[in-house]
C-alpha cells in the first residue's frame, strides 16, 4: 500500500478520532490481528515483508497514576513493593481489556535472588545522589579546575576491582549462579556529556573544554578508562573472558545537545567510540544512544559511530535521522508530551508522518522520542494501534 501525500493524513486522523469518540473513546481495532502483525513487524523491522509500522509504546509504570486516578507518588512506588504490585495488577487488568496485553511486570522482587550492590561510575567519581522532585539527581563532585584535577588524581589512584565489588561477591556469585540467576553486566551508561556535566556542572564543562582542553581531555580519558575497567571487572566477575563477553552498549546522553559539533567530537565522541570499539565491534552489534534533545547538529558525528539503535529528540524527523544513520533502528518520533497530553489528532498525524518517511527504508519503530510519561493513556495506545492497522499496513 502506498501512503498518500501528507495533506490527506489530516483527513485520516479526523475520521479515526470521530469514530473513536462515537464508540465511547475506544478506537475500532482487531486486537488479535494487530498483535500477530506486530510480532512479524518487530521480528524484521527492516524487511520489505514487514507487514505494518511496528509500535514501540509499551507504556511504563510512570503511567499507572493518571490511568488509575491515583495521586502520583513515585517514591512510594519504588519503595513499597506491595502497593506497587497492586497498582501494576490493576493497570494490567485494564490494559488487557483495552489493548490485549498485560504490559507491566508483576513479578515480585526477591531479595534472595539479587546480587549484592556494586559501585558504579558515579561512586568512583565521588558523586552524591539525592531524591528531588520525584527522581534521583546526581550532584557535582568538583566545582573548580583545581578540585577537578584533585578528583582525577584520586580516581586514578583507586584500585577499582577492590572498590567496585563488595566483600561478599564471591560467595553470593556462587550461590546465585547455582540458582541460575545471571550476574549483572555493564552495558549501558549515562552518556559522556551528561555524566561529565553532572560531575563538574554544565557551564563548567563547556568553559573547561574551551579554556583548558588539556584538563578536559584528562577528564575524558579518565572516564573512558574507568568505564572500560568497570565493564572488564564485572565481565570477569561473571566468568566471561574478552572473547566470550556479550556484545552491545547503550548510552543515554540528553546533554550532548549542549555541546557544538567540535566540542562533542573532542569530548564525547572518543568515549562513545572507545566503548563501541571494545563492546560493539561487529556488524549488527548494539550501538545505541538515547538523546531526547535537539541534537540534530550532532547527527553527522553519530553517523560516524555506526549507530544501530537510536531514540532521539522529537525535533528531528525520521528522514533527517535516516540520512545520517543508515543502519540504525529508529525508535521515534512521537513527541512525548503529544502522547502524555492525549492530543489524539496530533498523535495520529505524527504517526502518519513517520510511516510515510519510513516506508522506503523501513527500520522505524513508532515510539515516543523520549520517555513515556504519566498522563499517557491506554486509550491513546489503542488509538495508535488502530491507526497503524487502518493506515500504516505495508502490504
Amino acid at each position: 500500500m502506498t501512503l498518500p501525500l501528507h495533506h490527506l493524513h489530516a483527513d485520516w486522523a479526523a475520521a479515526l478520532v470521530r469514530e473513536t469518540h462515537a464508540h465511547g473513546g475506544l478506537a475500532p481495532l482487531d486486537l488479535e490481528r494487530f498483535w500477530a502483525d506486530q510480532a512479524h513487524a518487530c521480528a524484521a523491522p527492516f524487511s520489505p515483508a514487514c507487514p505494518q509500522l511496528p509500535l514501540g509504546v509499551p507504556m511504563s509504570w510512570d503511567c499507572v497514576f493518571d490511568e488509575l486516578g491515583v495521586p502520583e507518588d513515585r517514591w512510594r512506588f519504588l519503595n513499597d513493593q506491595v502497593w506497587a504490585l497492586a497498582l501494576k495488577k490493576a493497570y494490567n487488568d485494564k490494559a488487557e481489556q483495552l489493548v490485549g496485553r498485560r504490559l507491566l511486570n508483576e513479578t515480585p522482587l526477591d531479595p534472595a535472588r539479587c546480587y549484592p550492590p556494586y559501585k558504579s561510575l558515579p561512586d568512583i567519581f565521588e558523586m552524591k545522589s539525592t531524591w528531588e522532585s520525584g527522581s534521583w539527581w546526581l550532584h557535582p563532585a568538583a566545582h573548580t579546575e583545581d578540585e577537578l584535577a584533585a578528583l582525577l588524581d584520586r580516581v586514578d589512584a583507586r584500585d577499582l576491582r577492590t572498590f567496585i565489588l563488595p566483600p561478599n561477591w564471591a560467595e553470593e556469585y556462587a550461590r546465585l549462579r547455582a540458582l541460575g540467576v545471571p550476574p549483572p553486566l555493564y552495558r549501558g551508561q549515562r552518556g559522556p556529556v551528561t555524566f561529565a556535566m553532572s560531575v563538574f556542572g554544565v557551564e563548567n564543562l563547556i568553559f573547561l573544554i574551551m579554556d583548558n582542553p588539556a584538563l578536559a581531555a584528562r577528564l575524558r580519558d579518565t572516564m573512558l578508562r574507568v568505564m572500560l575497567e568497570i565493564a572488564r571487572i564485572l565481565d570477569e566477575a561473571a566468568g566471561f573472558t574478552p572473547a566470550t563477553a556479550p556484545h552491545g552498549f547503550y548510552f543515554a546522553d540528553d546533554n550532548c545537545a549542549l555541546l557544538n559539533a567540535d566540542m562533542y567530537e573532542f569530548f564525547g565522541w572518543p568515549i562513545v567510540q572507545g566503548m563501541f570499539a571494545r563492546y560493539s565491534p561487529d556488524t549488527g552489534d548494539l550501538r545505541g544512544q538515547h538523546s531526547d534533545s535537539a541534537m540534530g547538529h550532532l547527527l553527522p558525528l553519530l553517523g560516524r559511530l555506526g549507530m544501530t539503535n537510536v531514540n532521539l529528540g522529537p525535533t528531528l524527523t525520521v528522514s533527517e535521522i535516516r540520512a545520517h544513520l543508515p543502519l540504525a533502528l529508529i525508535y521515534g518520533q512521537l513527541a512525548p508530551f503529544t502522547f502524555s497530553r492525549n492530543e489524539e489528532h496530533a498523535m495520529l498525524l505524527e504517526m502518519f508522518r513517520d510511516a510515510a518517511m519510513a516506508q522506503a527504508t523501513r527500520g522505524v519503530v513508532f515510539s515516543t522520542a523520549g520517555s513515556i510519561n504519566n498522563g499517557s493513556r491506554l486509550t491513546g495506545m489503542r488509538l495508535l494501534m488502530a491507526g497503524i492497522q487502518r493506515h500504516c499496513a505495508w502490504r
